[in-house]
């Protein structure tokens, strides 16, 4: 009977916790038929989104977090991770928030302006053709939401080289290895007005790039993964906080993450798209070019288009 239970057990759990996840994932239409649309090229695109969304949060908890309480929803992060068909590694790309590209019907602007003003599909359709890369999945979290994911956890241990302290919310965190709660992690990961941070967005982007693989990492760690109460916590707190298009489910989430884990090891490519300037604003059109028509085929990146 115990060797009944022992077997029976992570498949009944597993079966239902899939279902649901997969039935309280938030769908959204993020993908518009247009013409002129980039066709699919080799492996699997995610426009992957940290919104600046402040739904759900009352005020203590926006307290809590140091968030604020502008209205509308904006975008903090903007990422493309691509999954490749063959052995090259995947890739994660940071888009600066601030990049000024062509947005459809409203001219060269800043590209979190399209999330601001037509929600996924916009930027996803802006993303598109700044890149020429054709999106295949969509998924985006908020302020509250990445918290919990973190807290869920347990906590996500990153080692900090100096002192980091925001001019601008006055939050502060200390120099060395530390277990960093949700609300010290949503510090982190938006920090950008302090000494630690001289390239402003360079930096922050860097920053978020190197969290998310320290959290996927712990994330499916070996601890994780055989304790039931963390597994449904962290299942949980990431289906009831994440937004994806409507085709993508449970498998294409899971993919993601596992495709994820070589961050830290250096297994992932990761990189800011190559810019003009230390603003971020313009985007270096040759170099960036290069970069995506390198992973629109599947071909290694070379050293030089890789932006740290």
């Amino acid at each position: 009977m115990v060797l009944l239970v022992l077997v029976l057990f992570p498949l009944v759990f597993g079966g239902w916790l899939w279902f649901h996840v997969d039935s309280t994932i938030n769908r959204v239409s993020a993908f518009p038929d247009y013409d002129g649309r980039p066709a699919a090229g080799a492996g699997t695109n995610w426009l992957i989104v940290g919104s600046d969304s402040r739904d759900g949060l009352d005020q203590e908890t926006r307290e809590n977090l140091h968030v604020g309480s502008a209205d509308g929803n904006r975008t903090d992060t903007i990422m493309i991770a691509h999954l490749p068909d063959n052995d090259t590694p995947p890739t994660l790309i940071s888009l600066p928030r601030d990049s000024r590209v062509p947005v459809p019907g409203q001219g060269r602007s800043m590209i979190n302006s399209a999330f601001a003003i037509g929600g996924p599909q916009l930027l996803a359709q802006t993303v598109e053709q700044a890149t020429g890369l054709r999106i295949d999945h969509y998924a985006e979290i908020g302020f509250g939401g990445f918290a919990g994911l973190v807290d869920a956890v347990g906590g996500v241990e990153m080692c900090l080289e100096q002192e980091m302290h925001d001019t601008q919310t006055g939050q502060t965190l200390q120099a060395g290895c530390q277990i960093l709660d949700g609300e010290k992690a949503l510090t982190f990961v938006r920090m950008r007005y302090s000494e630690a941070t001289p390239r402003s967005d360079l930096d922050r982007v860097a920053n978020q790039r190197k969290f998310i693989g320290a959290l996927v990492k712990e994330a499916s760690s070996f601890g994780t993964l055989i304790n039931p109460f963390t597994t449904y916590a962290l299942a949980d707190s990431g289906a009831a906080a994440m937004k994806m298009s409507e085709s993508d489910g449970v498998g294409d989430l899971l993919s993601l993450a596992w495709a994820m884990r070589g961050i830290s090891s250096g297994g992932v490519v990761t990189t800011t798209v190559p810019v003009a300037d230390s603003t971020a604003k313009r985007w270096d059109k040759e170099k960036a070019g290069e970069l995506f028509e390198s992973v629109n085929n599947d071909q290694p990146i070379r050293e030089d288009l890789i932006v740290e």
